[in-house]
C-alpha cells in the first residue's frame, strides 16, 4: 500500500525540482519530512540520561539522551511502562528508539520502546575495546613519551576540591623542593562531569607557557569512580598535549587508560610529588660531592704540573743554558766566519793574479812600451800622427814624441829612401 504524501497538482513532484517561482508550501515539506523520518527503522543507541524529572502517574516520561564527550543530545519520550524504575539522571543506558518528527512545531525526538542500564561489565568491555583501538593507533608507544623537566618553573596540578591527593602532592613536593610553584585547578574527579572538567583544565594548563609539567591526580576509589579517566575525550586530550603529563590516579593496582598515554605513570599522589621535583637534600649532596671531586682533580693536576716543572728544570739545557746553548752556537759562528774569511782571501788572491796578468799584457802592448825601446812618434802641429813620408812637407814643424818627452823638429826636405 502506497502511503506517500501526495503532491498537489501544479507543484514540483520532487523537492529538488522546486524553484523560487514554484516553491512547496511549508505544510508539504513538513509532511514529507515526517514521512521520510517515519520510514527510518528503530535502533539501539547508547548515551547518558540528562534533564530527567520523573512524572509519577504520567503515561509518558521525557528526558534527554546525551553524549557528553561530543556535546550532543536528543530529546527522548517513552511510555512509563518501558522505563526501569531505578533509572536516574546521570545513568548510562542503551535505548531502543525510533526517530519521530512532530509536524506541528517541527521538533525532532526519539520515541523509545526500551531502556536498559549499562552494567559495569559492559563499561569495562568497552574500555578494553577502546584500549585496543588506541594502542593500534600507537598512542601508547614509548617514543611518544615526553621527558620530565629536571626542575619545572611551575607545576600544573589537576585534582579534586580539597582532596587528600592535592595535600599529598603539595606537602611532599615542597618537602623535596621548598620553592616549588604550583598552578592548581580543582575539578570533579568522579561523576558525569569529571572527564569534561579534567579535559578543560588540562587544555588550559597546557596552553600556559610557564607550566612545564602537569599532574593529574586523585586518591583511590571504586572502579566506577575511576571510569571517567578512561573516557576517550580525556585520553585523546592527553595525547595532544605539548606539556609532559604525570598520571597519578588511584593506587598501584588502578590503571585507567589515562595511565597508558601519560608520559609518566605514578603509583600514588605521593609518588607523583617525588617524580616531579628533585630532592634538595640529595641535590645538595651531589653538588658537594662534585665540588670535592673537582677540588681533588684540580689538586692532582697541580701536582702533576709541578712534577713536570721539576723534571724540566732538571734538564741540562736549563741547568746551564749558557754552556748548553750559547757556547756551541758561538763556536759554530766562529767556524762560519773563518770559512768566510778564508774563502774571501782565496777569491781576492785569484782575482789579483788575474788582474796582474792582464795588466802585464796591456803594458806590453801599450805605445809607451814601444817608445821606451827607442822608438818615437811624429806628430803634426794639428795633433795628427805623421805616418807617411809624403805627408812631410819642407819647413813643416813637427814634434817627435819620445818615452820621456817630445822634441820640436823642422822638415828640411823630403828624401826618398
Amino acid at each position: 500500500m502506497n502511503t506517500s504524501v501526495p503532491v498537489p497538482a501544479g507543484l514540483p513532484p520532487l523537492a529538488m525540482q522546486t524553484t523560487a517561482e514554484h516553491p512547496w508550501p511549508l505544510r508539504l515539506l513538513s509532511a514529507k519530512i515526517h514521512e521520510y523520518i517515519a520510514r527510518m527503522p528503530g535502533c539501539w543507541v547508547e548515551g547518558e540520561i540528562v534533564e530527567f524529572t520523573p512524572r509519577p502517574g504520567a503515561k509518558v516520561q521525557f528526558f534527554k539522551l546525551a553524549d557528553l564527550q561530543e556535546k550532543a543530545s536528543i530529546p527522548v519520550k517513552i511510555f512509563s511502562s518501558g522505563l526501569p524504575k531505578d533509572i536516574t539522571a546521570g545513568a548510562r543506558v542503551v535505548v531502543l528508539a525510533k526517530p519521530d518528527y512532530w509536524e506541528v512545531n517541527g521538533s525532532f525526538a526519539l520515541f523509545a520502546r526500551e531502556v536498559r542500564p549499562v552494567g559495569l561489565g559492559d563499561l569495562l568491555a568497552r574500555i578494553a575495546e577502546l584500549k585496543q583501538r588506541l594502542a593500534a593507533e600507537g598512542l601508547f608507544a614509548p617514543e611518544r613519551k615526553l621527558p620530565l623537566p629536571f626542575l619545572p618553573r611551575r607545576i600544573g596540578l589537576i585534582c579534586g576540591r580539597n582532596a587528600k591527593a592535592k595535600h599529598d602532592v603539595l606537602v611532599n613536593a615542597t618537602a623535596r623542593w621548598p620553592s616549588a610553584q604550583f598552578v592548581i585547578r580543582e575539578v570533579a574527579v568522579q561523576g558525569k562531569s569529571c572527564a569534561a572538567e579534567v579535559t578543560a583544565a588540562l587544555q588550559e594548563l597546557d596552553a600556559q607557557e610557564e607550566v612545564e609539567v602537569i599532574i593529574i591526580t586523585r586518591g583511590g576509589g571504586s572502579v566506577e569512580d575511576l571510569l571517567p579517566f578512561s573516557e576517550e575525550m580525556l585520553v585523546r586530550a592527553a595525547t595532544q598535549a605539548h606539556t609532559p603529563i604525570i598520571s597519578a590516579i588511584g593506587h598501584e593496582t588502578d590503571n585507567p587508560l589515562l595511565d597508558y598515554v601519560a608520559d609518566v605513570r605514578a603509583s600514588t599522589p605521593t609518588d607523583a610529588a617525588r617524580r616531579v621535583v628533585p630532592d634538595v637534600t640529595e641535590e645538595t649532596e651531589k653538588i658537594q660531592t662534585a665540588l670535592a671531586a673537582g677540588r681533588q682533580l684540580m689538586e692532582n693536576q697541580l701536582a702533576r704540573a709541578e712534577n713536570e716543572q721539576l723534571l724540566l728544570r732538571s734538564h741540562p739545557i736549563l741547568q746551564d743554558p749558557l754552556q748548553t746553548l750559547l757556547v756551541p752556537r758561538a763556536e759554530h759562528l766562529e767556524n762560519l766566519l773563518f770559512r768566510i774569511r778564508t774563502s774571501c782571501e782565496h777569491i781576492l788572491t785569484k782575482e789579483n793574479a788575474q788582474i796582474g796578468a792582464e795588466l802585464a799584457k796591456l803594458r806590453t802592448l801599450s805605445p809607451s812600451s814601444t817608445l821606451k825601446r827607442g822608438y818615437s812618434i811624429l806628430q803634426k802641429d794639428s795633433g795628427e800622427i805623421l805616418c807617411r813620408q809624403a805627408e812631410a812637407i819642407p819647413d813643416m814643424h813637427i814634434a817627435a814624441l819620445l818615452y820621456d818627452g817630445k822634441i820640436s823638429l823642422s822638415v828640411l826636405a823630403d828624401e826618398e829612401s
